[in-house]
């Protein structure tokens, strides 16, 4: 399906009615779609104003979720359906308010497609869940403005703590044996968790029972 998106506001105008999230991996087939749909599914209670989706640096469009992600996913609540695969560019990373990769050369793939719009929007999905503070959105109103607050505090302790090499990323499991595919799929479902806790509390003055937010296709 075509990409569906809303414009992105100029300074001092008011926030747009979705926040857009966008998960990066290699291609597509795991980390990604499995953190995007995870996310999708914690976040609930949120959706009128977050949209959720996922592409690969080197994917191949229109590739299914990995059999083992999909397999993951339903044991946790999540559904797979309709999740294919496609390219990262710098149209998407331009219309995201946050870019999570799964690894360091993620983040860094979206900050070189797009370094004025992704060098404070982008981090990768273990390091947003540890810069993460729920009360960095306690001074705004709008929901998107919220939402907004979180990033903007994430990107501000960046450097306040030290971390041991790629303890940030989440390694490629594919190819992988199942004990290195459960730990990918344990380190993803943590990071997500944080993060989704945090959206929901940034959400929670305006949420209501109308659930306008999308998921990838109709997101994307």
């Amino acid at each position: 399906m075509s990409d569906v998106f809303l414009p992105v506001p100029a300074e001092g105008t008011a926030p747009p009615p979705y926040f857009r999230v966008l998960i990066v991996c290699t291609a597509n087939l795991y980390r990604s779609p499995l953190a995007e749909c995870l996310l999708w599914e914690r976040l609930a209670a949120a959706r009128q104003v977050v949209q959720v989706s996922s592409a690969g640096t080197h994917a191949a469009p229109g590739r299914p979720m990995a059999a083992e992600a999909a397999s993951v996913l339903v044991g946790w609540g999540g559904d797979p359906s309709g999740t294919v695969s496609r390219r990262l560019t710098a149209e998407l990373v331009e219309r995201s308010d946050l870019v999570l990769g799964a690894a360091a050369e993620h983040r860094e793939a979206a900050v070189r497609l797009s370094p004025v719009r992704a060098l404070s929007r982008a981090f990768t999905l273990r390091e947003f869940a540890r810069l993460l503070r729920a009360e960095d959105a306690a001074d705004a109103t709008a929901p998107v403005t919220r939402l907004t607050s979180l990033v903007r505090g994430a990107a501000g302790r960046r450097g306040t703590e030290r971390v041991q090499g790629g303890d940030d990323d989440v390694a490629d499991p594919l190819g992988a044996d199942v004990r290195s595919a459960r730990q990918c799929a344990t380190r993803i479902e943590e990071s997500v968790n944080t993060i989704a806790a945090a959206m929901r509390a940034g959400c929670s003055p305006a949420i209501s029972s109308q659930q306008r937010g999308r998921r990838h296709p109709s997101a994307r």
